[in-house]
């Protein structure tokens, strides 16, 4: 799981030092490319609804485009909270997408989803439509 989160981290920061302009494609061929579209690291102080301290998140999420003979998107987000939760000092969700474009806004989704209080991974494959 460490391996996937820091795969995951370490393409969000090497596309961001790339190019600093979203849309950002690297074409090494008709069949070969990387665009970069979406890659954000944010950093939040949270609260309750009373204002009572509630921990710190780092949230990295990351989208980016890829062609190999045919196009996909892959997408990472992951929260990591530390002194979030009452009853843990750590935790941590993550969703790690591949999505392949059917027509116009109709795609075919594939998700993996890991999590402190998941008790496991979860497979989702769906569709999707982007509007």
């Amino acid at each position: 799981m460490r391996y996937i989160v820091l795969m995951a981290v370490s393409l969000t920061l090497w596309s961001t030092a790339v190019s600093a302009q979203t849309g950002f494609t690297a074409k090494l061929s008709d069949d070969l490319a990387f665009t970069k579209l979406v890659n954000e690291v944010s950093f939040y102080r949270n609260t309750d609804s009373d204002f009572n301290q509630r921990g710190v998140t780092l949230q990295v999420i990351s989208i980016n485009a890829f062609r190999v003979f045919t196009d996909f998107s892959f997408e990472f987000t992951g929260d990591f909270n530390w002194d979030l939760d009452l009853y843990e000092d750590y935790d941590y969700y993550l969703e790690l997408s591949i999505v392949k474009p059917i027509s116009g806004p109709l795609s075919f989704n594939y998700q993996q989803i890991h999590g402190t209080f998941m008790g496991g991974t979860i497979h989702q494959f769906g569709v999707r439509l982007s509007l």
